[in-house]
């Protein structure tokens, strides 16, 4: 059942529109026929097109409680399509799936639209009290070329803080108005890289997870997430897939591991700056030419795993939608972390497993080299609010309105006490010493001291539920910020100060 041009209210939230489900533009390709993705997903061996999700997306808009809309459209006119669902008057606690960012990693696609057939079919599947919100296929455009990036040639899961492309724009929108309680990023990673082949070795886990893990974050809502993915390993194992927490780096035992980075430029941190609990999932495909056919079926069947139980698990729902409700409601940080990396301070020996090649027996590498916990090597006392000044106001004016971070444009000259921050140095090399990405801003900041702010700066106060998302996204003492970026660069020149300014007396 299509519908054009409907409203739609979100239940439990504020009413937001929301354009309903429509076919792909003219200016999008033809789509191929549809073709029925196989009954059961454990026979499946290719994966499913945009032209067939859409295909199935409209068989089922309209049933079991479902609802199919339009978030948004790429560059090449795709859809983004987002699925609605859900069981019982007023549902609790709501859960965001999104997969496919990259469009080359698709088993969080499939398993999610398997998912949905399950629901479609049986509306009990549905758990009363879950509100549902999937958008299956991020990055419609580099699905169809197979590609990592979207059409703009854009990584997607890093433009989580500047918001610039149709696709993340969409994610956030949702996140915004939805504010979900628990979102899942769903990936996919290289099992049987160059380099692991090297040694005769294959990764030995066939799917992982990580929850969020910023420091600024609630630490119960941290803790919370910590315990899924302890727990998630049992039931995996009971469904015949290997299952660790989720790492990267490079290879033990020589060289360094971690889990996942505490930036918010991808969506696991980005979507946590929300204040809901926040994970990123990441199956192991084998991309070599002796991948087995059931490989696909085998990261769907352990992808369906840890959707159902994000569904289904009850134990702790009642407290990890306290947590929730706690960390919005928290007052504004008193410090801001600038600087903070994963470290092994207790010089914990890991045993790394792999699968040997030849054998096809787990291999256990220990090593020194994992990083067990992350550290904060620098805070700074947190502002009252950040200044902008008018030179960079229109950059940070679209970047603010597509967080939802409130701010004021002042329309005269006010006097305020201020922090001011030099920048140093931007380092753009990859640091091997401490394994961090390249774009670190080196800065300095100035004693507070009594300031104007001209007319035409932007006020952004540092409280209410945004506040975190502000001190992440404007910190300019931060050792990743925005001037990272080609657009914001151009505001940063060696030797002088940053245009955001500490406010410490409004």
């Amino acid at each position: 059942m299509l519908r054009r041009g409907v409203a739609a209210a979100v239940a439990v939230i504020a009413a937001a529109a929301v354009t309903a489900i429509a076919t792909v533009s003219a200016a999008a390709p033809a789509p191929a026929p549809a073709t029925a993705f196989p009954e059961d997903h454990r026979t499946l061996t290719r994966t499913i097109s945009y032209a067939e999700m859409e295909a199935f997306l409209k068989r089922v808009d309209g049933t079991a409680g479902i609802e199919v809309t339009a978030e948004g459209r790429t560059a090449e006119g795709r859809t983004i399509y987002l699925v609605h669902a859900s069981r019982g008057k007023n549902p609790s606690f709501r859960v965001l799936f999104y997969a496919q960012q990259h469009g080359d990693e698709v088993a969080g696609k499939d398993a999610a639209l398997y998912l949905l057939r399950e629901i479609a079919r049986r509306p009990e599947r549905l758990p009363d009290g879950i509100d549902l919100w999937i958008l299956p296929m991020m990055n419609p455009d580099g699905a169809e070329r197979g590609t990592r990036r979207n059409a703009a040639g854009a990584d997607l899961n890093r433009d989580h803080i500047l918001l610039e492309q149709p696709e993340t724009q969409a994610l956030h929108r949702v996140v915004r108005r939805v504010r979900p309680h628990l979102a899942v990023d769903c990936h996919e990673f290289t099992r049987d890289s160059e380099e692991r082949s090297k040694r005769g070795w294959i990764a030995w886990p066939q799917i992982t997870m990580d929850g969020l893990n910023n420091p600024l974050f609630d630490p119960a809502v941290v803790a919370a997430a910590e315990r899924w993915v302890r727990e998630s390993e049992a039931p995996e194992a009971a469904a015949g897939h290997s299952f660790l927490r989720y790492s990267v780096g490079g290879l033990p035992p020589d060289e360094e591991q971690r889990h996942s980075a505490p930036d918010i430029d991808g969506g696991l941190n980005a979507v946590g700056m929300y204040g809901g609990l926040s994970f990123i999932i990441e199956a192991a495909v084998r991309r070599g030419p002796d991948a087995p056919p059931d490989d696909l079926a085998k990261r769907v069947d352990a992808y369906l795993v840890l959707l159902r139980r994000f569904l289904d698990e009850t134990g702790h729902r009642a407290q990890d939608l306290a947590a929730v409700e706690a960390s919005r409601r928290r007052p504004p940080p008193r410090f801001v972390p600038t600087n903070y990396l994963w470290v092994n301070p207790d010089f914990t020996i890991t045993e790394f497993p792999a699968l040997e090649l030849a054998t096809g027996r787990t291999v256990r590498i220990p090593t020194a080299n994992m990083m067990t916990k992350l550290a904060v090597k620098t805070a700074l006392p947190a502002p009252r609010g950040y200044a902008i000044e008018p030179r960079a106001a229109a950059d940070y004016a679209l970047v603010l309105e597509r967080h939802g971070i409130p701010f004021e444009t002042l329309a005269a000259p006010k006097t305020v006490g201020a922090q001011r921050c030099d920048l140093l140095r931007l380092e753009e090399q990859f640091d091997d010493l401490y394994s961090r990405y390249e774009g670190r801003q080196i800065v300095q900041c100035r004693p507070a001291a009594a300031q104007e702010l001209p007319a035409g700066a932007l006020w952004v106060p540092l409280d209410g539920e945004a506040a975190v998302r502000a001190a992440l996204v404007l910190e300019p003492a931060a050792l990743y910020g925005v001037y990272q970026y080609p657009r914001f660069r151009r505001h940063a020149v060696t030797g002088e100060a940053l245009p955001i300014v500490r406010v410490t007396v409004p």
